[in-house]
Protein backbone atom coordinates (compact mmCIF):
# COMPACT_ATOMS: atom_id res chain seq x y z
CA UNK A 1 0.00 0.00 0.00
CA UNK A 2 3.08 2.23 -0.32
CA UNK A 3 1.66 4.06 -3.36
CA UNK A 4 -2.04 3.34 -2.77
CA UNK A 5 -3.85 6.36 -4.32
CA UNK A 6 -6.11 6.99 -1.30
CA UNK A 7 -3.25 6.56 1.17
CA UNK A 8 -0.96 9.43 2.29
CA UNK A 9 2.56 8.99 0.99
CA UNK A 10 4.81 7.23 3.52
CA UNK A 11 7.89 9.40 4.11
CA UNK A 12 9.23 8.73 7.61
CA UNK A 13 10.53 5.86 9.69
CA UNK A 14 7.43 6.05 11.89
CA UNK A 15 4.91 5.84 9.07
CA UNK A 16 5.21 2.10 8.39
CA UNK A 17 4.54 1.16 12.02
CA UNK A 18 1.54 3.46 12.27
CA UNK A 19 0.13 2.15 8.99
CA UNK A 20 0.59 -1.46 10.06
CA UNK A 21 -1.32 -0.92 13.31
CA UNK A 22 -4.06 0.99 11.51
CA UNK A 23 -4.46 -1.73 8.86
CA UNK A 24 -4.58 -4.37 11.58
CA UNK A 25 -7.33 -2.50 13.45
CA UNK A 26 -9.37 -1.94 10.28
CA UNK A 27 -8.98 -5.58 9.22
CA UNK A 28 -9.91 -6.88 12.68
CA UNK A 29 -12.93 -4.56 12.89
CA UNK A 30 -14.07 -5.53 9.41
CA UNK A 31 -13.70 -9.24 10.10
CA UNK A 32 -15.63 -9.01 13.37
CA UNK A 33 -18.38 -6.92 11.78
CA UNK A 34 -18.86 -9.39 8.94
CA UNK A 35 -18.75 -12.36 11.33
CA UNK A 36 -21.35 -10.80 13.63
CA UNK A 37 -23.76 -10.01 10.80
CA UNK A 38 -23.38 -13.52 9.35
CA UNK A 39 -24.10 -15.09 12.75
CA UNK A 40 -27.12 -12.84 13.20
CA UNK A 41 -28.53 -14.03 9.85
CA UNK A 42 -27.71 -17.70 10.57
CA UNK A 43 -29.30 -17.66 14.03
CA UNK A 44 -32.30 -15.66 12.81
CA UNK A 45 -32.98 -18.35 10.18
CA UNK A 46 -32.11 -21.39 12.31
CA UNK A 47 -34.08 -20.33 15.36
CA UNK A 48 -36.94 -18.58 13.60
CA UNK A 49 -40.40 -19.03 15.04
CA UNK A 50 -42.00 -22.26 13.82
CA UNK A 51 -45.17 -24.13 14.75
CA UNK A 52 -44.57 -26.91 17.26
CA UNK A 53 -41.13 -25.73 18.30
CA UNK A 54 -40.46 -24.31 21.74
CA UNK A 55 -37.33 -22.64 23.08
CA UNK A 56 -35.16 -24.79 25.31
CA UNK A 57 -32.75 -23.79 28.02
CA UNK A 58 -29.14 -24.19 26.90
CA UNK A 59 -26.59 -25.13 29.56
CA UNK A 60 -23.38 -23.09 29.71
CA UNK A 61 -20.03 -24.40 28.51
CA UNK A 62 -16.98 -23.56 30.62
CA UNK A 63 -14.44 -24.19 27.79
CA UNK A 64 -16.50 -21.99 25.46
CA UNK A 65 -16.72 -19.17 27.98
CA UNK A 66 -12.98 -19.35 28.68
CA UNK A 67 -12.29 -19.24 24.93
CA UNK A 68 -14.43 -16.19 24.18
CA UNK A 69 -12.90 -14.41 27.17
CA UNK A 70 -9.26 -15.35 26.57
CA UNK A 71 -9.16 -14.69 22.81
CA UNK A 72 -10.49 -11.08 23.00
CA UNK A 73 -8.19 -10.42 25.98
CA UNK A 74 -5.18 -11.56 23.96
CA UNK A 75 -6.23 -9.42 20.99
CA UNK A 76 -6.76 -6.32 23.15
CA UNK A 77 -3.41 -6.78 24.90
CA UNK A 78 -1.72 -7.12 21.52
CA UNK A 79 -3.27 -3.85 20.36
CA UNK A 80 -2.31 -2.13 23.62
CA UNK A 81 1.33 -3.25 23.57
CA UNK A 82 1.70 -2.52 19.85
CA UNK A 83 0.23 0.97 20.27
CA UNK A 84 2.28 1.67 23.40
CA UNK A 85 5.53 0.76 21.64
CA UNK A 86 4.71 3.13 18.76
CA UNK A 87 3.66 5.88 21.17
CA UNK A 88 6.85 5.75 23.24
CA UNK A 89 9.02 5.68 20.12
CA UNK A 90 7.21 8.73 18.78
CA UNK A 91 7.58 10.56 22.09
CA UNK A 92 11.27 9.80 22.64
CA UNK A 93 13.48 11.95 20.36
CA UNK A 94 16.86 10.36 19.59
CA UNK A 95 19.97 11.95 21.01
CA UNK A 96 21.71 14.34 18.66
CA UNK A 97 18.59 15.19 16.67
CA UNK A 98 18.62 18.48 14.81
CA UNK A 99 16.39 20.90 16.71
CA UNK A 100 13.85 23.29 15.24
CA UNK A 101 11.81 25.69 17.38
CA UNK A 102 8.21 26.21 16.34
CA UNK A 103 5.87 29.00 17.41
CA UNK A 104 2.24 28.64 16.34
CA UNK A 105 -0.10 31.61 16.16
CA UNK A 106 -3.38 32.48 14.48
CA UNK A 107 -2.90 31.55 11.72
CA UNK A 108 0.66 30.65 10.78
CA UNK A 109 3.65 28.52 11.70
CA UNK A 110 6.86 30.36 12.61
CA UNK A 111 9.94 28.14 12.63
CA UNK A 112 13.57 28.80 13.51
CA UNK A 113 16.57 26.49 13.07
CA UNK A 114 19.48 26.24 15.48
CA UNK A 115 21.67 27.88 12.85
CA UNK A 116 19.40 30.95 12.85
CA UNK A 117 17.39 30.45 9.65
CA UNK A 118 13.77 31.49 10.05
CA UNK A 119 10.78 30.30 8.09
CA UNK A 120 7.03 30.91 8.00
CA UNK A 121 4.65 28.09 7.00
CA UNK A 122 7.57 26.17 5.52
CA UNK A 123 10.13 23.84 7.05
CA UNK A 124 13.27 22.68 5.26
CA UNK A 125 14.89 19.53 6.63
CA UNK A 126 17.45 17.01 5.36
CA UNK A 127 16.52 13.48 4.38
CA UNK A 128 17.93 10.70 6.55
CA UNK A 129 18.42 12.81 9.67
CA UNK A 130 16.50 12.97 12.96
CA UNK A 131 14.67 16.27 13.48
CA UNK A 132 13.24 17.33 16.84
CA UNK A 133 10.51 19.98 17.00
CA UNK A 134 10.23 22.09 20.17
CA UNK A 135 6.85 23.80 19.91
CA UNK A 136 4.72 26.34 21.73
CA UNK A 137 1.70 28.49 20.90
CA UNK A 138 1.43 32.24 21.08
CA UNK A 139 -2.35 32.24 21.57
CA UNK A 140 -4.61 29.16 21.46
CA UNK A 141 -4.16 25.40 21.11
CA UNK A 142 -2.90 24.32 17.69
CA UNK A 143 -1.76 20.92 16.40
CA UNK A 144 1.26 20.21 14.19
CA UNK A 145 0.23 17.52 11.70
CA UNK A 146 2.22 16.08 8.79
CA UNK A 147 0.24 13.17 7.25
CA UNK A 148 3.21 11.84 5.27
CA UNK A 149 5.22 11.44 8.48
CA UNK A 150 2.24 10.13 10.50
CA UNK A 151 3.00 12.63 13.29
CA UNK A 152 0.54 14.91 15.07
CA UNK A 153 1.29 16.82 18.24
CA UNK A 154 -0.79 19.43 20.05
CA UNK A 155 0.95 22.81 20.40
CA UNK A 156 -0.04 24.46 23.67
CA UNK A 157 0.21 28.04 24.93
CA UNK A 158 2.40 28.54 27.98
CA UNK A 159 4.56 25.43 27.61
CA UNK A 160 6.70 23.43 25.18
CA UNK A 161 5.70 20.17 23.57
CA UNK A 162 8.00 18.08 21.40
CA UNK A 163 7.74 15.80 18.40
CA UNK A 164 10.33 14.25 16.12
CA UNK A 165 10.62 12.54 12.76
CA UNK A 166 13.17 10.96 10.47
CA UNK A 167 12.33 11.71 6.85
CA UNK A 168 13.10 8.90 4.39
CA UNK A 169 12.04 10.44 1.07
CA UNK A 170 12.94 13.78 -0.46
CA UNK A 171 9.95 15.83 -1.51
CA UNK A 172 7.41 18.41 -0.39
CA UNK A 173 4.73 17.36 2.10
CA UNK A 174 1.63 18.99 3.55
CA UNK A 175 1.64 20.60 6.98
CA UNK A 176 -1.73 21.18 8.66
CA UNK A 177 -3.11 22.48 11.92
CA UNK A 178 -5.26 19.60 13.18
CA UNK A 179 -6.90 21.50 16.07
CA UNK A 180 -9.66 24.04 15.41
CA UNK A 181 -8.06 27.35 16.33
CA UNK A 182 -10.38 30.04 15.00
CA UNK A 183 -12.11 31.41 11.93
CA UNK A 184 -9.09 30.99 9.62
CA UNK A 185 -8.15 27.54 10.92
CA UNK A 186 -8.48 25.97 7.47
CA UNK A 187 -5.93 28.42 6.11
CA UNK A 188 -3.27 27.51 8.66
CA UNK A 189 -1.37 25.27 6.29
CA UNK A 190 2.23 24.92 5.23
CA UNK A 191 4.71 22.46 3.83
CA UNK A 192 7.72 20.45 4.87
CA UNK A 193 10.47 20.37 2.25
CA UNK A 194 12.72 17.33 2.61
CA UNK A 195 16.02 17.81 0.77
CA UNK A 196 19.12 15.80 0.03
CA UNK A 197 21.90 16.55 2.55
CA UNK A 198 23.97 18.47 -0.01
CA UNK A 199 20.99 20.59 -1.07
CA UNK A 200 20.08 21.21 2.54
CA UNK A 201 23.61 22.38 3.34
CA UNK A 202 23.39 24.75 0.40
CA UNK A 203 20.04 26.04 1.60
CA UNK A 204 21.45 26.66 5.09
CA UNK A 205 24.46 28.55 3.80
CA UNK A 206 22.37 30.56 1.33
CA UNK A 207 19.99 32.05 3.86
CA UNK A 208 20.43 35.44 5.52
CA UNK A 209 20.71 35.13 9.29
CA UNK A 210 21.77 37.29 12.17
CA UNK A 211 23.67 34.44 13.79
CA UNK A 212 22.69 31.21 15.43
CA UNK A 213 19.67 30.93 17.69
CA UNK A 214 21.96 30.50 20.71
CA UNK A 215 23.88 33.64 19.73
CA UNK A 216 20.63 35.60 19.57
CA UNK A 217 19.79 34.25 23.00
CA UNK A 218 23.15 35.37 24.36
CA UNK A 219 22.52 38.89 23.08
CA UNK A 220 19.10 38.93 24.72
CA UNK A 221 20.65 37.52 27.91
CA UNK A 222 23.08 40.43 28.05
CA UNK A 223 20.41 43.01 27.24
CA UNK A 224 18.18 41.78 30.06
CA UNK A 225 21.04 42.10 32.54
CA UNK A 226 21.07 38.42 33.44
CA UNK A 227 24.88 38.18 33.86
CA UNK A 228 24.61 40.46 36.89
CA UNK A 229 23.27 37.55 38.97
CA UNK A 230 24.01 34.45 36.90
CA UNK A 231 27.78 34.10 36.94
CA UNK A 232 29.96 31.16 35.99
CA UNK A 233 31.44 30.98 39.46
CA UNK A 234 30.15 30.78 43.04
CA UNK A 235 29.95 34.57 43.41
CA UNK A 236 26.62 35.01 41.64
CA UNK A 237 23.36 35.76 43.38
CA UNK A 238 21.67 33.34 40.98
CA UNK A 239 22.49 29.76 40.02
CA UNK A 240 25.38 28.98 37.70
CA UNK A 241 23.76 28.02 34.39
CA UNK A 242 26.67 26.23 32.79
CA UNK A 243 25.73 22.63 32.08
CA UNK A 244 22.40 22.95 33.88
CA UNK A 245 20.25 21.73 30.99
CA UNK A 246 19.10 18.15 31.32
CA UNK A 247 20.43 17.84 34.86
CA UNK A 248 18.45 17.49 38.11
CA UNK A 249 17.98 20.69 40.09
CA UNK A 250 17.38 20.66 43.85
CA UNK A 251 14.65 23.10 44.87
CA UNK A 252 14.19 25.02 48.10
CA UNK A 253 11.08 23.01 49.00
CA UNK A 254 13.00 19.72 48.83
CA UNK A 255 11.80 18.64 45.40
CA UNK A 256 14.10 17.76 42.54
CA UNK A 257 13.26 18.60 38.91
CA UNK A 258 15.01 18.15 35.57
CA UNK A 259 16.12 21.36 33.91
CA UNK A 260 14.39 20.90 30.54
CA UNK A 261 12.93 23.48 28.16
CA UNK A 262 9.76 23.92 30.20
CA UNK A 263 11.72 24.41 33.42
CA UNK A 264 13.86 27.12 31.85
CA UNK A 265 10.79 28.80 30.35
CA UNK A 266 8.98 28.81 33.69
CA UNK A 267 12.07 30.13 35.47
CA UNK A 268 12.13 33.13 33.12
CA UNK A 269 8.42 33.93 33.25
CA UNK A 270 7.59 32.78 36.81
CA UNK A 271 10.93 32.67 38.66
CA UNK A 272 9.39 32.21 42.10
CA UNK A 273 7.55 29.02 41.07
CA UNK A 274 10.60 26.78 41.51
CA UNK A 275 13.33 28.37 43.63
CA UNK A 276 16.70 26.64 43.60
CA UNK A 277 17.96 25.42 46.95
CA UNK A 278 20.41 27.86 48.53
CA UNK A 279 19.08 30.95 46.75
CA UNK A 280 16.47 33.60 47.47
CA UNK A 281 13.53 34.39 45.13
CA UNK A 282 14.71 37.85 44.05
CA UNK A 283 14.54 37.41 40.28
CA UNK A 284 11.91 39.64 38.60
CA UNK A 285 9.48 38.12 36.15
CA UNK A 286 10.01 38.70 32.46
CA UNK A 287 6.39 37.94 31.61
CA UNK A 288 5.34 40.44 28.94
CA UNK A 289 8.90 41.68 28.43
CA UNK A 290 10.00 38.88 26.09
CA UNK A 291 8.00 37.31 23.29
CA UNK A 292 7.93 33.65 22.26
CA UNK A 293 10.77 34.02 19.74
CA UNK A 294 12.99 35.67 22.35
CA UNK A 295 12.09 32.96 24.86
CA UNK A 296 13.15 30.21 22.48
CA UNK A 297 16.42 32.05 21.84
CA UNK A 298 17.08 32.28 25.57
CA UNK A 299 16.29 28.60 26.02
CA UNK A 300 18.61 27.67 23.14
CA UNK A 301 21.39 29.74 24.68
CA UNK A 302 21.09 28.12 28.10
CA UNK A 303 21.10 24.70 26.46
CA UNK A 304 24.33 25.60 24.67
CA UNK A 305 26.19 26.41 27.89
CA UNK A 306 28.63 23.68 28.83
CA UNK A 307 30.78 23.55 31.98
CA UNK A 308 34.25 25.01 31.56
CA UNK A 309 37.15 22.66 32.30
CA UNK A 310 38.35 23.25 35.84
CA UNK A 311 35.31 25.38 36.66
CA UNK A 312 36.49 28.67 35.18
CA UNK A 313 35.01 31.91 36.49
CA UNK A 314 33.23 34.54 34.52
CA UNK A 315 29.86 35.98 33.73
CA UNK A 316 26.99 33.77 32.75
CA UNK A 317 24.65 33.48 30.01
CA UNK A 318 21.05 32.79 30.47
CA UNK A 319 18.34 32.91 32.90
CA UNK A 320 17.27 30.06 35.10
CA UNK A 321 15.16 30.48 38.20
CA UNK A 322 16.41 33.83 39.24
CA UNK A 323 17.02 33.58 42.87
CA UNK A 324 19.61 35.06 45.11
CA UNK A 325 22.11 33.07 47.06
CA UNK A 326 21.49 33.08 50.81
CA UNK A 327 24.04 34.71 53.05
Amino acid sequence: MYDFPLWPVRASTTAANVDALFIFLVTLSGFMSIAIFIMILVFAFKYRRRVGHRAQQIQGSVPLEITWSAVPLFIFLTIFVWGAVIYFRERTPPRGAEEVYVVAKQWMWKLEHEQGQREINELHVPVGRDVKLIMTSQDVIHSFYVPAFRIKQDVLPGRYTTAWFHATRAGTYHLFCAEYCGTAHSGMIGQVVVMDPAQYSGWLSGGITSGSLAASGETMFQQLGCPTCHRFDVQGRGPNLQGIFGKPVQLEDGRSVIADENYIRESILSPSAKVVSGFKPIMPTFQGLVNEEQLTALVAYIKSLTPQPGGGAGTPSISSPVVEKKE
